[in-house]
């Protein structure tokens, strides 16, 4: 039996729409009929483009103009499956993540629990579909028949005014950041779900000050966004620390591979259905998980480890830093040192770097500190609002 797209269940349906109420449509139709769906970045660059819909191979693709162009042949999905969504692609391409539709139901049921909010309260979708973080506003949305406040972007005043009227709104720390800057995001109303990468301190103190509920995810696409919400897994989800400090997690919203893509697959899991992040962690004596970083993006310096977001965290505290990262860089005789990006809140007045480790001095241990800091006009990001260190400068 064919959908309203034309398409057999099985067959994958690419959607390359910019963010916006038509989303809601799209996302209704596919569910109800059974057709797994990729939803496409309309920022993509056309090789990246090309790219992704020729290792995808959809059987059709749904335009911004309502055109469906028909591939022949396209690649079936493994049955179950009712999304693709392409992974961040911090360190590189991005994979192709397949997720099952009982893991997307899983991850709402979870969410919606652990969360202890309505099931009928509205959500504001604010952030791309083609990222596990908007889509799932979108398919929350649909699964519970709950309101959605769809947005064509991020508008401060608009999330605002449907917060305080209770709607609950998904976000990355970069929105909060702007969200804070209008104004708003300090008062009760509806919740602040941050994911994507961590929550500044500071930014968290602020929204609560007056009395909003924040709370910080962990989380991957495959394993259809955050499992663990302000430390505490989801009831079902199993988390672990295995060699090197990595998080490893297994539970019913993990996903069912890559697609088209059998060697990463096989290396995504282990022997006992582990999947085997590329983050480190640590777990505490009340079973609160803690997220360190990257294990690739660890900066091993003499005989000492640092993670780039703890001392981003730090640095992002000082009244002269706009946004930073930190990366580490080959040092003779250290393996690394650690090096700071910074955007400079004015660049007529920008810090130095025996400023930044006297900042620090009372923060971090001294080996944290950088011993180097480069002025940059913007720090490279992901849409989720992840550090993008391989497009930092070299230095």
């Amino acid at each position: 039996m064919q959908s309203t797209f034309g398409l057999t269940a099985g067959e994958l349906l690419a959607v390359e729409l910019p963010p916006g109420p038509a989303w809601v449509e799209v996302v209704h139709r596919c569910w109800n009929d059974g057709v797994p769906f990729l939803p496409l970045d309309v920022r993509l660059g056309e090789n990246e483009r090309r790219r992704l819909i020729d290792r995808a191979k959809p059987a059709a693709l749904l335009d911004a103009t309502g055109e469906l162009t028909v591939f022949t042949p396209g690649e079936p999905v493994t049955e179950g499956v009712a999304v693709v969504v392409a992974s961040s692609g911090t360190s590189g391409e991005p994979r192709l993540v397949e997720l099952r539709r009982s893991a997307i139901e899983a991850s709402v049921a979870s969410s919606t629990a652990s969360l202890g909010i309505g099931g009928a309260d509205p959500w504001i979708s604010c952030l791309t579909p083609a990222h596990i973080g908007g889509l799932l506003v979108l398919l929350r949305a649909e699964i519970l028949e709950v309101p959605a406040v769809v947005q064509n972007g991020f508008d401060a005043a608009a999330v605002e005014a449907a917060r305080q009227r209770g709607a609950h709104v998904s976000l990355v720390p970069a929105l909060v950041g702007r969200l804070l800057e209008f104004g708003g995001g300090q008062a009760p109303g509806g919740l602040l779900l941050v994911g994507g990468s961590a929550l500044e301190p500071e930014l968290r103190t602020r929204a609560e000050r007056g009395g909003a509920r924040v709370v910080q995810t962990y989380g991957l696409t495959e394993s259809c966004g955050g499992v663990v919400y302000d430390g505490a897994p989801f009831d079902g989800t199993s988390v672990r620390i295995g060699d090197h400090g990595r998080i490893e997690l297994r539970g019913p919203t993990i996903m069912e591979g890559y697609r088209n893509d059998a060697v990463a697959t096989g290396e995504a899991f282990d022997v006992q259905g582990w999947l085997r992040t590329g983050d480190a962690g640590s777990i505490d004596a009340d079973g609160r998980v803690r997220v360190h970083g990257r294990l690739d993006e660890a900066i091993r310096t003499g005989a000492e480890t640092v993670w780039p977001d703890e001392v981003e965290r730090a640095l992002a505290d000082h009244p002269k830093v706009r946004d930073v990262a930190v990366a580490g860089r080959p040092r003779s005789g250290w393996g690394q040192e650690v090096v700071a990006f910074i955007v400079p809140v004015s660049i007529d007045a920008p810090p130095d770097v025996a400023e930044m480790r006297a900042f620090l001095a009372d923060r971090l241990a001294a080996f944290k500190a950088p011993r180097e800091l480069i002025l940059v006009a913007e720090i490279p990001r992901t849409a989720s609002g992840k550090v993008r260190r391989s497009a930092l400068p070299s230095t």
